[in-house]
């Protein structure tokens, strides 16, 4: 019987020993390319160079070392079909059992020289052919397989082979799809004529929104360092499905208002929002929006968690804290709640592409994201009274604010703080009755966004009776007119500023 091959040539050498170790226990000859080989080499293993078997050098900075029909029809050959098995005997093509190959790590560093060619195209073949041959491209995948040529003498049963193709072929797919990503960026349309996600599975999650549904979490291996997936965990239980999409919803908004930001969200709802000059100053304003929502939030800061903020924080029940960073004096603070969930992730540098997906059955629909900065010289007041200085300063911060809440969405606010949210509602008008309940009497005097056109007076009335004195919206309804008419009739202000901000 001949002997059996394994061809190794890898990028990432993890596990590398020690499956060659195992292969050669069991009999194997190994063949290999240049680094790969040296590795084995200095480990005292035999092993071959892949160009003694073709007889032709690597060539072109390693560009061509395994292209090769020698190579490739070791690996593709039917071992059950005579007419193969008469050919590769007749082109002196030895059978090559095992490959084990992983690919230039693209994701993380993207550059021409860091297409692989070779790699994906002999993992591949392999795949194809893995009724006789396994294939391995992730190390995590070499202590099972030595298990299971241990406990057979040197065999790999024809069910692992075939997962291991299945997850080749995902493999390279995603690693296709990260090239192709990174061709697009470069003055591409946004939407290609094929939307392909070179996402990886981040961790597998207890469960999805609830105990019966199974859940996941991907992240993509190019996202922006300042991106959620990027977190840093500090400390607490295990992230939930509703954890990280309740964290994103708040991470989002206080990016919409800027540095400084707090925000505290409950089922992809804001229930507060603040600027001030600490965590703690900020977290309090943002709780007095909505003191019963708060309970069991997510919060979002876009600063600094220092001590005094991590006692504001571990004074109420919360799920999950996300800041950018965390002082080592706040730690032990925070570790007097074991539970709570504790995130950093990086300062965002600025808008940034990003797209959203959502699962329709049957599709996807994908959108950028609601990241473009505001226009506000494009702002134009409709109403007889002019906004005052104070006025058009917590405009701007209601407007900032109104971006991250789910629609329908208003918000009441004074320069540096929401007041009350109306968020989630099927009327507008509902949603400003949320809105000023909460903010109760200090609506008198306040600030009101919101997030679409006013279909009706009814709502800009609601805000009025309740003492709201200016209003900032996108305009757009066929009723405008009437609005206007409505706010000059309580001497509203009112700022039209053409952006819709509806956020489903």
């Amino acid at each position: 019987m001949s002997a059996k091959r394994a061809l190794l040539s890898v990028s990432d050498r993890t596990g590398l020993l020690e499956l060659a170790q195992a292969l050669v226990s069991h009999g194997y000859e190994l063949l290999s390319t240049g680094g790969t080989a040296q590795v084995l080499e200095s480990a005292g293993l035999p092993v071959s160079l892949v160009s003694d078997l073709t007889g032709f050098p690597e060539i072109f900075g390693g560009r061509v070392k395994t292209l090769h029909p020698k190579l490739f029809g070791g690996v593709l050959f039917d071992r059950s079909v005579e007419r193969h098995v008469a050919e590769a005997v007749e082109n002196e093509i030895p059978p090559i059992d095992l490959v084990a190959v992983n690919l230039y790590p693209f994701e993380e560093t993207p550059a021409i020289e860091k297409i692989d060619v070779g790699g994906p195209s002999l993992l591949r073949a392999a795949a194809k052919n893995h009724a006789h041959v396994t294939v391995l491209c992730d190390s995590g995948d070499y202590p099972p397989v030595i298990d299971e040529l241990n406990a057979t003498g040197g065999t790999v049963s024809l069910a692992t082979r075939r997962h291991l193709a299945a997850k080749v072929f995902r493999r390279t797919a995603s690693y296709d799809a990260a090239i192709a990503r990174w061709f697009q960026d470069d003055g591409e349309a946004l939407f290609p004529e094929r939307l392909t996600l070179p996402f990886a599975l981040g961790k597998e999650l207890r469960y999805g929104e609830n105990p019966h549904q199974r859940g996941a979490f991907y992240v993509d291996p190019a996202a922006s360092p300042s991106a959620l997936s990027r977190f840093t965990f500090v400390q607490g239980k295990e992230l939930s499905y509703n954890n990280l999409l309740d964290a994103d919803s708040a991470l989002f908004a206080a990016r919409a208002i800027g540095s400084g930001a707090a925000t505290i969200v409950k089922h992809r709802i804001p229930s507060g929002a603040a600027l001030g000059d600490s965590l703690a100053s900020a977290f309090a304003a943002a709780w007095e929006s909505d003191p019963v929502a708060g309970f069991g939030g997510v919060v979002a800061f876009t600063g600094r968690l220092d001590a005094e903020g991590a006692k504001a924080l571990t004074a109420r029940f919360l799920e999950v804290v996300v800041a950018h960073e965390v002082d080592d004096d706040a730690r032990p603070i925070l570790a007097a709640k074991p539970n709570l969930r504790v995130l950093t992730v990086r300062p965002d540098a600025g808008p940034r592409h990003r797209l959203e997906v959502r699962g329709v059955d049957g599709g996807l629909l994908v959108q950028e994201s609601d990241v473009r900065p505001d226009d506000e010289p494009s702002w134009k007041c409709v109403t007889a009274r002019q906004p005052s200085d104070g006025e058009r300063s917590a405009l701007r911060f209601a407007w900032k604010a109104v971006r991250g809440v789910i629609s329908n969405a208003i918000v009441v606010t004074n320069a540096t703080a929401t007041l009350g949210i109306g968020g989630g509602r099927t009327s507008r008008v509902d949603a400003c009755r949320d809105a000023v309940a909460k903010a109760a009497s200090r609506a008198v005097g306040a600030v009101a966004g919101s997030d679409a056109f006013f279909p009706f007076p009814d709502g800009l009335e609601v805000l009025a009776e309740a003492g709201v004195t200016a209003i900032i919206q996108p305009g757009g309804s066929m009723r405008d007119s009437e609005g206007v008419a409505a706010a000059d009739a309580r001497g509203l202000s009112m700022v039209v500023n053409g952006r819709r901000h509806f956020r489903h």
